[in-house]
């Protein structure tokens, strides 16, 4: 028998795991028609369909699903060994990995400070993307959203800064005299969601307003984006007291009330349990963290930063 045939079951795992054709054709940066021709190939191969395509949309069959799951774990498999042989770093650089809104927010701002104390050691900042498993091989810090400490073996992981969110708007939006905070006034001035509209209705729901089936106002992926558009006044967006305390500082948003949600949401600060061979890295990757715990632990009380706006909140109205 022949070798299996591995791009077609690269793109049949694709297929499985991202739901369609199309979207594993984007995944693997090749044409939907080079995916179909890849499963043809593959079903060809092993004798057997893998799809039942007597719907709108082609669906795993029993034994499509099952050699999905396999396959999924033997890639997984074969990625990690081949990041576990790879060098962390090339350049003996501490490499951080940082949600955007940690990176965008707390820790850039403050590297100027870590580069004076440390100017001969060398960090590799890239991004971690929010749901994905932080890859211990070849990271030594990470900064990452959760609502429970991530239990991933070969980590560490403690808390680091709170994710409780409040109403906050640029000052433009507000103007310069008092409103009255009700459902109403916020539905009228505009709302932001940050991925979806549970933010708002969970706040609402809190404040005892009848909430809407659903919920105006642009959609946001990321903190960065939903943070710029109340920065420029396109609404009301509830935002991490963490990340947005030199906004509230500078008076560039204003607090619109104490009432808060994901409240039971912190901001993680995860290292490798796995030590680094080299000793200078090491070291390195020691003196990174307590600058971190110290710019964490120095940073002044919020309610000593923050200016607020003299907006007065009270329950919102139905």
């Amino acid at each position: 028998m022949s070798q299996p045939p591995l791009n077609a079951l690269r793109a049949f795992e694709a297929v499985a795991r991202t739901g369609s054709f199309r979207a594993a054709a984007e995944d693997l940066f090749v044409t939907q028609s080079a995916i179909s021709h890849q499963i043809k190939h593959l079903e060809d191969w092993l004798g057997v369909s893998l799809f039942d395509r007597n719907g709108r949309a082609p669906r795993l069959l029993p034994r499509g699903a099952a050699l999905a799951r396999d396959l999924t774990t033997a890639f997984d498999g074969i990625d990690g060994a081949c990041r576990r042989a790879r060098p962390a770093s090339h350049d003996g650089a501490v490499v951080v990995a940082a949600i955007p809104s940690v990176a965008v927010c707390w820790l850039i701002p403050r590297l100027p400070r870590f580069r004076a104390l440390h100017p001969e050691i060398q960090l590799r900042v890239i991004y971690a993307h929010h749901g994905h498993e932080i890859d211990v091989a070849t990271t030594d810090v990470a900064f990452i959203f959760a609502d429970a400490p991530p239990r991933s073996e070969g980590t560490l992981a403690e808390p680091f800064l709170s994710g409780r969110s409040v109403p906050v708007a640029s000052p433009v939006l507000v103007g310069t005299a008092s409103v009255e905070l009700s459902a109403p006034w916020l539905l009228r001035t505009g709302l932001l969601h940050d991925t979806d509209l549970s933010g708002w209705q969970t706040w609402l729901g809190r404040a005892g307003a009848d909430v809407p089936d659903r919920l105006p106002g642009a959609i946001f992926e990321d903190f960065n984006l939903l943070r710029a558009a109340a920065l420029a006044g396109q609404g009301v967006a509830l935002c991490s007291l963490a990340m947005i305390g030199p906004d509230l500082a500078e008076g560039c948003l204003v607090q619109l009330s104490d009432m808060s949600v994901l409240e039971e949401y912190d901001y993680y600060l995860i290292q490798s349990s796995l030590t680094p061979r080299d000793a200078g890295r090491r070291k390195a990757r020691e003196a990174f963290l307590s600058w971190i715990r110290q710019e964490q632990a120095c940073a002044p009380a919020m309610s000593e930063r923050i200016r607020r706006y003299g907006v007065r909140s009270r329950k919102p109205d139905g």
